[in-house]
């Protein structure tokens, strides 16, 4: 295992309060891995505002770590999900609108679905269903905020966009419940997108297990053309 050093998850890219937007945190270590497809598995919780040691792992992945915890773990994988065709941009246009006009319980000020952040302080991931179809979706335009020096929205933003649909699609679609967390998110980045570029998020459900909900995921351009697609487990709270 090789040491990088450590990391701090600033305050505004929270998920729950005081908690790492886990999207972002998936993003930041499948940067370090060595696959196209990579899984990552979320054990505990990572702090926001507190350093983490980030580590480079003999499998090809990376984890963090707490003294001798393990917070979450990266590696190589493999994934088979088709994704259906995307809905168009008036479509999810007005999905969205329809999620922020009544949003599920339980709302919070997530770096990811947050309904209070600007397209420069959050990736506003407000998927609402689709009429006529076993989908959510929004459309959004990531603001210039959120660009890296290239112009482009940042590879680990791009996860944090695969993040918070399954959230919806399992709240909207299934019987997920509030206080639900990501157990593992596993994505393939298919193409980089342009900050200002329209974009479409969109989330189905592909089977419950009790607590357990798997999701799928894609981002796609205005279009429809896949830019990354994802699978996804959340789990629900104890009762």
């Amino acid at each position: 295992m090789t040491t990088i050093g450590t990391i701090t998850v600033p305050a505004r890219l929270q998920g729950y309060p005081g908690v790492a937007f886990g999207g972002y945190v998936a993003g930041v270590l499948a940067g370090r891995a060595a696959a196209k497809t990579v899984r990552v598995d979320f054990r505990r919780p990572v702090p926001t505002g507190v350093p983490v040691r980030l580590a480079e792992t003999a499998d090809g992945g990376a984890e963090l770590t707490s003294g001798e915890v393990v917070l979450a773990l990266a590696f190589p994988a493999e994934q088979s999900v088709e994704a259906p065709q995307a809905p168009s941009w008036a479509e999810a246009s007005a999905a969205g609108d329809a999620y922020r006009a009544a949003p599920p319980s339980g709302s919070v000020d997530c770096f990811g679905c947050g309904l209070d952040r600007t397209p420069d302080t959050g990736l506003r991931q407000h998927c609402g269903r689709v009429p006529g179809r076993d989908l959510v979706a929004t459309a959004w335009t990531p603001g210039t905020q959120l660009s890296d020096a290239d112009g482009l929205l940042p590879p680990s933003l791009m996860w944090g966009a695969l993040d918070c649909p399954g959230n919806a699609a399992g709240r909207l679609l299934g019987t997920q419940r509030p206080g639900a967390v990501t157990a593992s998110l596993t994505a393939t980045l298919l193409r980089p997108v342009k900050v200002g570029e329209q974009l479409i998020s969109y989330a189905w459900l592909r089977s419950e297990e009790g607590r357990k909900h798997h999701m799928g995921v894609a981002l796609a351009s205005a279009s429809g053309d896949l830019c990354a697609v994802a699978t996804s487990l959340w789990i629900d709270p104890r009762a």
